[in-house]
C-alpha cells in the first residue's frame, strides 16, 4: 500500500494526478479554488502539486495533496534539471498530469512524460482571443473564458469533469500568537489593502492611496493592514504606517502562512489587479480591485467577486484598455490611466462592502 503525505493508506487503483503551475503567485491562487472542487468531486485521487515551495501554505486546507517543490533555478534547472525532476515526479507514481501553466519548462515536462505512455493535457491560454481583446485596432471587447474555467476544463479533458459552481469556501484559519500580537484582536472591521503590483501601469498612484488611506483611517472604524513585499514596499509602508492610527504594515512581521491566516479573516481586501487579490479572493473575502490598462474581460477577475467590485480606469478617455493581458504595454499617453479613478470612488466602495 502506498501512504499519502498525511499517513492514510491509499487504494492501489487510486490515481495520483500531477498539477502543474510553477510560478506567479496570483496564478498559483486561482488554482485553489478549482481543486478544492476537484477534491469534493473526486476524494480518491491524490493531487501533486508542482510549485515553488514558497506557495504550498496556499493549499493547506486540500486533503490528500501534497506539494512537490521546483527548484528550477537549481538542480531543476535546464533541460537536465528538468529530466531530473521528471524522474522524481515519476517515483511519486503519477499517472496524469494537469499542467496548467503551458510554459518552456513545462512543455518539457510535456515531452518526456509522453514519452512515458502518460496522459497530459495543457491548459488553452485563449492566446488568439486575448490578442485581439488587447490589440489597438479591431479590438474584439468581450469577456473571455476565467483562468478559473480554463483550469477546470483541463481537469474535464483527463476525464475528471467538475463544476466551479460547487465550490465552498473553508472556514476562516485560526489565529496564531504572532497575528494576535499585530492585531490586537481588534473588534473594528479588518481591512486589507494591497497597494502595489508588478507593473506601474496597474498600480493606484501612491499620492492617491495615501487620500484613500487617510480618509478611511479618520472613519476610525476599520483596523487596516498593509500588504506587500521587499525592502522597498516595506520602507512605504511604514511610512504610511507611521502617520495613521488604525493603520499596520505587516510586511515583515509574519510569515507567509500567517499571513495567509490573517488575509483569511479579512472583512475586505483592496487591491490591484495583483496576486494578493486572488489570494483573498479564494477565501471569500470581499475583494475590491482597481484596474489600470488591464481588464476583467481577460479572464483574471478574483474568484467569485462580482464584476461590481472592479473599479476601473476611464474606459470613454482610454479606449484601448486593456493593452495588454499582464500590463506590461502601456501605449504613449497612458502613463496616468489610473489618476481616473478616484479616491472618493475607492473610499465609498470599500464603505459599501463592509457595512
Amino acid at each position: 500500500m502506498e501512504k499519502s503525505k498525511d499517513g492514510e493508506q491509499l487504494k492501489k487503483s487510486e490515481t495520483n494526478v500531477l498539477v502543474i503551475r510553477l510560478s506567479a503567485m496570483g496564478d498559483v491562487a486561482m488554482i485553489v479554488p478549482v481543486l478544492r472542487v476537484f477534491r469534493a468531486a473526486c476524494p480518491n485521487v491524490k493531487l501533486t502539486v508542482l510549485t515553488r515551495k514558497f506557495f504550498a501554505p496556499m493549499f493547506s486546507d486540500i486533503e490528500n495533496l501534497e506539494v512537490y517543490p521546483a527548484d528550477v533555478n537549481g538542480k531543476h534547472k535546464g533541460f537536465f534539471g528538468l529530466t531530473r525532476l521528471a524522474n522524481e515526479l515519476n517515483e511519486l507514481g503519477i499517472h496524469k498530469i494537469a499542467d496548467l501553466h503551458n510554459v518552456l519548462r513545462s512543455n518539457v515536462l510535456k515531452t518526456l512524460f509522453t514519452l512515458q505512455g502518460k496522459k497530459v493535457v495543457q491548459i488553452d491560454k485563449g492566446r488568439a482571443e486575448k490578442k485581439a481583446l488587447t490589440r489597438s485596432k479591431n479590438k474584439v471587447f468581450e469577456q473571455l473564458k476565467s483562468t478559473h474555467q480554463r483550469y477546470a476544463d483541463v481537469f474535464s479533458a483527463l476525464g475528471y469533469p467538475i463544476d466551479l459552481e460547487k465550490h465552498k469556501f473553508p472556514k476562516k484559519q485560526p489565529l496564531t500568537p504572532e497575528i494576535l500580537s499585530v492585531t490586537q484582536n481588534s473588534t473594528k472591521k479588518w481591512l486589507g489593502i494591497a497597494p502595489f503590483a508588478q507593473y506601474e501601469s496597474k498600480t493606484y498612484p501612491l499620492e492617491l492611496m495615501v487620500k484613500v488611506i487617510e480618509s478611511l483611517d479618520k472613519e476610525n472604524r476599520f483596523e487596516i493592514f498593509l500588504f506587500g513585499g521587499g525592502k522597498e514596499e516595506k520602507d512605504i509602508l511604514n511610512n504610511i504606517d507611521s502617520k495613521y492610527k488604525n493603520v499596520t504594515n505587516i510586511v515583515g512581521k509574519l510569515s507567509f502562512e500567517e499571513e495567509l491566516k490573517l488575509i483569511s479573516n479579512l472583512d475586505v481586501m483592496l487591491s490591484m489587479d495583483s496576486g494578493n487579490a486572488h489570494l483573498s479572493a479564494m477565501y471569500g473575502v470581499p475583494t475590491i480591485t482597481l484596474w489600470g490598462v488591464t481588464h476583467p474581460f481577460a479572464g483574471f477577475m478574483p474568484f467569485a467577486q462580482p464584476i461590481e467590485n472592479a473599479i476601473l480606469s476611464d474606459l470613454a478617455k482610454y479606449d484601448q484598455i486593456p493593452t495588454s493581458i499582464y500590463g506590461n504595454k502601456v501605449p504613449p499617453g497612458y502613463e496616468k490611466i489610473m489618476y481616473t479613478i478616484k479616491p472618493e470612488t475607492v473610499v465609498e466602495a470599500v464603505n459599501k462592502l463592509s457595512v
